[in-house]
């Protein structure tokens, strides 16, 4: 930092004191300024930043020490440099205990205190690429954004707020597509782990014993195939977070492994003998029943209220319709510039049928038509015929009173309620599936 960007502001009820120091601090470049008491060095503070500031111990009124110590609640990195006697100086060790930089006796050595000086306004611009840094980090570390303003998914953020400032166990629930990863990731970006990785594994990706190896970490030789040591999630995630999607997916063996290592955050390699201890926090998420499956005991009740200390239940898309524009037109933005193709909304029409779709694949399938939209739009909108939904809504059946409008209307009934199934809706329909094939075609219903 260059002296003219240091900021030094100098309090002592001394004249002499104020004016020599004045005269040094400018002479060498730095911006200055002087108070003859605490309560003027406060209304100083108010009107301008400083960066370090000196300060008298024995002044009339507040002493130095009561004015350190307000001028911390206002900017705890101020650097602040105590003047004392030399009869105070047990005085002035309490101060550097109480956050003071150091200190200089008077009467004042003018090279021993530029020297102080340079020391000082080296910390500060340390303080300063600090607190820059942590700012471009919080930054990066920032997860795609929540989108939404309806009342249900204020309540979840509000919620991902609270429990954010906490290190208990999250457990999110929902249906596939709602965005459990990204609340995740919501909870970690805002809690004293941020600085610390999010470390996902999903549980019904692995087998058994890969997923003990992924969670675990294996020694060389522990199985076949290991021929290094490796790492496992959980020392990944020390000191931040484990994100366990799909928990619901997980054996009774892991199921009992994972709590643990939840209670008494210690673990051992697999083929290996030494104990690792590990700090991280545990978010879980499942689009499962989990209570049924405590019933049916087909998972550990004790790791369920382990797992479910606080929960966070996430909407489908359908319950929070006026929600449906914003996330299309937020992936919509996302995918005009990735693409670089110059398609600025939706026509109303194709908002309206946005608005009306029930979404069985949520934000997910959200994602995807826009950005199948995106690749086949030709204007600078996107049209209802772009769109390609999977099947058409039960929220939008046509309306028309044809024979073929009612027969339409439930077949789209009906492939929603099987999701696709084209056996299991032939079977309901009581035709045979290329009859179902055939009307699909005549509907135009194909994906």
């Amino acid at each position: 930092m260059k002296p003219e960007e240091i900021g030094i502001l100098i309090v002592d009820d001394e004249p002499s004191v104020r004016d020599s120091l004045y005269q040094w601090f400018t002479v060498d470049g730095y911006r200055v300024d002087t108070a003859e008491d605490a309560a003027t060095a406060l209304k100083k503070l108010q009107e301008k930043p400083w960066d370090i500031i000196l300060l008298d111990i024995k002044m009339p009124g507040m002493d130095g020490i009561e004015l350190q110590n307000r001028i911390k609640q206002i900017d705890k990195n101020i650097v602040t440099i105590i003047i004392t006697a030399y009869a105070t100086v047990d005085t002035a060790i309490q101060a550097l205990k109480d956050g003071a930089f150091d200190y200089v006796t008077k009467p004042i050595d003018p090279d021993d205190l530029s020297r102080l000086i340079r020391n000082a306004v080296e910390k500060r611009r340390l303080v300063t690429e600090n607190i820059q840094l942590r700012q471009q980090i919080e930054e990066l570390m920032l997860p795609d954004e929540v989108v939404g303003e309806s009342p249900a998914i204020k309540k979840v953020m509000e919620m991902v707020n609270t429990v954010a400032k906490t290190d208990s166990t999250v457990m999110i629930l929902g249906e596939s597509g709602t965005g459990k990863e990204l609340i995740a990731r919501a909870i970690h970006s805002r809690s004293s782990r941020k600085y610390f990785p999010i470390i996902t594994i999903n549980c019904g990706a692995y087998p058994e014993g890969l997923l003990e190896s992924e969670l675990f970490g294996h020694e060389k030789g522990s199985f076949t195939g290991a021929i290094y040591r490796r790492k496992g999630k959980l020392e990944m995630a020390d000191k931040g977070t484990l994100f366990l999607d799909e928990i619901g997916n997980i054996s009774e063996k892991m199921q009992m492994d994972l709590l643990r290592v939840i209670e008494t955050k210690k673990f051992t390699r697999l083929g290996g003998d030494k104990t690792i201890d590990c700090d991280f926090r545990v978010i879980s998420a499942t689009n499962k029943d989990l209570e049924k499956a405590v019933k049916d005991e087909s998972f550990r009740e004790d790791l369920y209220y382990r797992l479910n200390v606080f929960s966070i239940v996430l909407p489908p898309l359908r319950e929070r319709r006026s929600d449906i524009p914003l996330i299309a037109r937020y992936f919509l933005n996302k995918y005009t510039q990735s693409m670089n193709k110059n398609v600025t909304d939706f026509s109303p029409r194709a908002m309206e049928m946005f608005t009306a779709y029930d979404w069985p694949g949520n934000i997910r399938e959200v994602r995807n038509v826009v950005e199948r939209a995106m690749v086949v739009a030709k204007g600078n909108q996107i049209q209802a015929e772009e769109l390609s939904f999977p099947f058409p809504s039960l929220s939008s059946p046509s309306g028309g009173e044809s024979l073929d409008d009612v027969e339409k209307d439930q077949i789209v009934k009906i492939l929603n309620k099987t999701k696709g199934n084209i056996a299991q809706a032939a079977d309901i329909l009581k035709i045979s599936r290329l009859t179902l094939y055939n009307k699909i075609e005549k509907y135009h219903l194909k994906r």
